[in-house]
């Protein structure tokens, strides 16, 4: 594609006042204000990439326990790498894990651990990635529908409900620590949504919800053994959903009051307390003395003690009573381990049954997971409960260093999925998978727990530390509270801090309390003036790693992808990997390329260097460069600094330029490899503006379409707005005059070498004035999609209606045998072979060099599960392939990429899933451009794109051919046509 200059039109919509150009903001980090300078920063930091982020947001402490210690600094980081930012739409989320996984929401999020997420982050200063967060799950993609399908939970429609979750529990903990309370209560309609969404599986008799034990994200639990179905586990009445809902309703309870609506709280709190009263009628076993699951269907309780019976404590749910069960934590037949607790307890039958045998086994091993939910359960039970004679703030103690601890390997801080109860290894441990994995909590029980920090809905912090009696100091330094910086420092001589002996708290580095001892205490905090942040894009960002923005670079490393750098997450891990690196590159100097497929305002771009310490270096200097509208690169204005290991390079472009493309150069004096885990360009937006370009949907090449967009504005200001458009496109403004409020329109033309199955964007991009000069800029994105039309590709390479079986490669697939194969009424019909069957076949005439498609047309499927599918692409055999598939037992598509007998992964099959409903008569089709194969259905004659399989040069072999393939467990799949056509 070439570029056309954006079309630019100059309005004032109102006279904007008189005031100086002002730097965009940094969009992750913010000003710590006021506060101690007790410990040093630095030292604690030491050896972290990017420490002055820490320093921003994190809250500090110093522990005469170095394992406690090193595993909170080490656990900020993994919280870091979790970041990831998605776009302007759903802003920053928390993943679970580094890298994707075919099960999760849009863009990585998974609300397993959405809660330990929410209690976690809550700590950090900036609480932007909170916020978005949130409304990802609340209001944004993590809200929306999903497939009811087996592999993603057939009970739920929606991925906030995929597995459960206690949303309005952790959105007021979130607001306890940093007073927002308008962001919680303005929230109340998704919040009272999410819980009453629940409804199916509340059972009216018991009065309590069921849950499946995996969509509790436990599988192969002690109870699940118990029933037919191991993996997932019979449905049951739990402690945990029934507790979650509990602690919800009382949360949604307290937002209400706080909004002064007491009738809809008691309908709330009488909800609780009603499943309180039934969860104590039926999961409390009086004998055994602990919550238990009970089978949904049997009304059996389960004899096996687990360890989620815990869990209502966590929500302050369990009476004072029930206190003896917190024996069995300390118990050796209970749940004590050296690197424990276990999830069931010891004296099961079913402890450790299958658990060495691979993952995943909640029937025994530890689980990050469940401690922290035992952990902050514990904590409520020593400070909230009265006095009892089973548990003191030792045992707090001792399990929290214990799972500190267990979070190590090779002497190291690490936390994987679970580890070995009574041995110093991890147990679910998958290379590329678990590294870093954040489905837990730790730093919030070292603040709120051990350092006892607790947070309140008054203007006031409780104080009730669990530390050791034999602890000298401790401190937790500028923990952002209530708008307000908190430090708390324990000093039992005066010597550590030198402040003084005792128990001393400062707010905002002004001392206000001071006490000789560690009794609990109660110390007022007046709210704080809260930061405002104004609203930053990262325009780079493309987490999906296709379409635009696309990253390109002149070398990469096989085992690295450009698109890495962009992807919206910046660690500095070797496995698994988000980088771009020149390693064992021929050339002196590799480029790193963005196309944004349409141009944006740049003024903020940020780069963090990779370096290992070996192959791979942190450069001696880079250019930054930006493309013009006529295709050559340019150095962008601005300084650009030298770069530092493990330092964020940040280049203030001033002016701002309006571009489609960035490059950056990185240079080492030896030649050697450079590496980027992020390439960022951010931009501030006007609050002021707010921009809608109307969905553009899909196109034809050679096309001349209207797009229109609206700009409103409030208060006065001065802006410039513009139709940005991918290279090649032209367009003029046909509405007449540019009036603010009032839709604009621009008659655009669609060039025809557009190709198939492309998504470009369009953007309309409003700059803010001020003296002439702009300091904000406020976009919005839409898409336009090229049809696909049989009709634009006029040779037929192979027609086959199957009146006879033809001369195709039959090869057997997934080490099941081949289906046996026969034609029958003008069909090609297979037959399971005795058992599950799946075959590739391979048509008998070569790919086309250019762009085709090949189509295909079922007539029926078998009904049959797991595997009722067809595959369409094309394939050298069953060993080399680049198919797309279509699964009408789950309604699901996706595709398989398979070079010399190895499955190759996300990065070059785009993911998991397409959500698809095919009825008789649909055809699906998939289409080869370049390294590109996209996948259609068409239905009542409309083709919709399915999946983009960013395959590259995987599967660029000139012996491939068109290819269809059938998989299924019973019943008959047929076929009506296989048809192959190029352009």
């Amino acid at each position: 594609m070439r570029s056309l200059r954006p079309l630019c039109v100059a309005i004032i919509l109102l006279a904007a006042p008189t005031a100086p150009a002002q730097a965009a903001p940094d969009s992750h980090q913010s000003g710590v204000g006021p506060g101690t300078h007790l410990l040093d920063h630095a030292a604690k930091l030491a050896g972290f990439v990017e420490p002055e982020w820490y320093e921003a947001n994190i809250p500090f402490v110093d522990l005469p326990d170095p394992a406690i210690e090193d595993t909170y600094y080490y656990r900020w980081r993994t919280f870091k790498e979790a970041l990831k930012y998605t776009g302007p739409d759903d802003g920053w989320i928390v993943s679970e894990f580094l890298g994707p996984v075919g099960y999760s929401a849009p863009n990585g999020g998974i609300v397993a651990a959405a809660g330990h997420h929410i209690y976690e982050g809550r700590w950090l200063r900036d609480g932007r990635y909170l916020d978005d967060y949130i409304d990802y799950w609340l209001r944004g993609s993590g809200a929306g529908p999903k497939p009811a399908t087996d592999g993603l939970n057939e009970n739920t429609t929606d991925w906030a409900h995929q597995y459960s979750f206690w949303a309005a529990d952790a959105v007021l903990a979130r607001a306890s620590v940093d007073g927002r309370w308008d962001f919680a209560t303005d929230r109340l309609p998704e919040l009272e949504k999410q819980w009453a969404t629940w409804a199916p599986q509340f059972d009216n008799r018991l009065g309590l919800y069921w849950q499946v034990p995996v969509w509790d994200a436990m599988e192969f639990t002690a109870g699940s053994y118990q029933s037919p179905d191991p993996y997932h586990g019979g449905a049951g009445f739990r402690p945990t959903l029934n507790a979650y809902q509990y602690g919800d309703a009382m949360a949604i309870a307290s937002l209400l009051r706080m909004r002064g609506d007491r009738r809809l709280a008691d309908r709330y709190e009488q909800a609780a307390r009603s499943l309180r009263a039934n969860q104590e009628r039926h999961l409390w076993d009086g004998g055994g003395q602990f919550y238990k699951h009970v089978m949904r269907d049997t009304g059996t309780m389960i004899a096996d003690r687990e360890e989620i019976g815990f869990v209502p404590w966590y929500f302050h749910m369990a009476p004072a009573k029930d206190a003896a069960a917190w024996a069995q934590l300390t118990d050796p037949a209970g749940f004590a381990a050296p690197y424990g607790p276990t999830t069931v307890e010891r004296r099961s039958p079913w402890f450790m049954h299958d658990a060495l045998l691979g993952c995943c086994r909640w029937s025994g091993p530890s689980w990050p997971y469940a401690t922290s939910q035992t952990l902050t359960a514990l904590a409520n039970q020593l400070v909230d409960y009265p006095r009892q004679s089973f548990v003191d703030k030792q045992d707090y103690y001792d399990l929290l260093r214990g799972y500190a601890l267990t979070q190590r390997r090779n002497g190291q801080p690490y936390v994987a999925e679970a580890h070995h109860p009574d041995e110093d290894r991890w147990l679910y441990d998958s290379r590329n998978h678990s590294e870093d994995y954040n489905h837990s909590t730790f730093n919030d029980l070292v603040l709120s727990g051990l350092l006892g920090i607790r947070p309140q809905q008054g203007d006031h912090v409780r104080l009730s530390p669990l530390v050791p009696s034999t602890w000298d100091h401790f401190a937790a330094e500028n923990v952002p509270y209530h708008g307000r910086n908190l430090t708390v420092a324990w000093d039992r001589d005066g010597h550590a801090y030198g402040r003084g002996a005792g128990l001393s708290v400062w707010v905002d580095g002004t001392l206000v309390h001071h006490q000789a001892d560690l009794r609990p205490t109660d110390v007022p905090v007046r709210p704080g003036r809260r930061q405002s942040h104004p609203h930053t894009v990262d325009d780079l960002a493309n987490v999906a790693r296709t379409g635009y923005p696309a990253a390109t670079a002149s070398y990469t490393w096989s085992g690295d992808r450009p698109a890495n750098a962009i992807d919206g997450q910046d660690f500095h891990l070797d496995v698994p990997t988000t980088r771009w690196t020149s390693y064992g590159s021929p050339n002196r100097q590799d480029s790193l390329s963005v196309d944004l497929g349409a141009a944006t305002s740049v003024s903020d771009v940020r780069i963090s260097f990779y370096d290992d310490g070996g192959g791979v270096r942190t450069p001696d200097a880079y250019e930054l460069q930006y493309r013009k509208p006529d295709g050559s690169w340019a150095g962008l204005p601005g300084r650009v600094p030298k770069p530092v290991r493990g330092q964020l390079n940040r280049v203030a472009v001033d002016p701002p330029v309006h571009t489609d493309g960035l490059r950056v150069l990185p240079s080492r004096v030896d030649g050697g490899a450079v590496g980027i885990t992020a390439l960022q360009a951010w931009r501030t937006e006007d609050e002021r503006v707010s921009v809608r370009l109307d969905d553009i949907g899909q196109v034809r090449p050679g096309q001349t379409i209207d797009v229109t967009g609206t700009v409103r504005a409030t208060g006065p200001v001065t802006i410039r707005p513009e139709l940005a458009l991918p290279r090649g496109w032209t367009a003029r403004l046909v509405s007449g005059k540019v009036t603010a409020g009032r839709p604009m329109r621009w008659r655009v033309s669609v060039p025809d070498t557009m190709p198939v199955g492309v998504r470009l964007p369009v953007r309309l991009l409003v700059s803010t004035l001020e003296h002439g000069r702009e300091v904000r800029a406020t976009a919005d994105l839409a898409y336009a999609e090229t049809a696909f039309d049989p009709a634009d590709f006029g040779t037929t390479v192979w027609d086959d209606d199957f009146t006879r079986l033809g001369d195709y490669r039959v090869g057997a697939r997934f080490g099941e045998p081949a289906p046996d194969l026969h034609v029958a009424d003008g069909a090609l019909v297979a037959t399971p072979a005795g058992r599950q069957s799946a075959a590739v076949l391979v048509a008998p005439v070569a790919a086309p060099a250019g762009d085709f498609a090949v189509i295909l047309a079922p007539r029926s499927f078998g009904g049959g599960s797991p595997e009722d599918s067809v595959l369409l692409g094309r394939a050298a055999g069953p060993d080399d392939l680049v198919l797309a598939w279509y699964n009408n037992r789950f309604r699901t598509s996706g595709a398989d990429v398979r070079v010399a007998g190895r499955d190759l992964g996300d990065d070059a099959t785009g993911g998991c899933c397409a959500d698809v409903t095919w009825s008789a008569g649909d055809r699906f089709a998939t289409v080869f451009t370049g390294g590109t194969m996209t996948s259609w259905l068409e239905h009542q004659g409309e083709w919709r794109l399915l999946r983009t399989v960013p395959f590259g040069t995987a599967a660029d072999h000139p012996d491939w051919s068109p290819a269809i393939g059938l998989r299924l467990t019973s019943g008959q799949v047929a076929v009506d046509r296989m048809t192959v056509i190029a352009r």
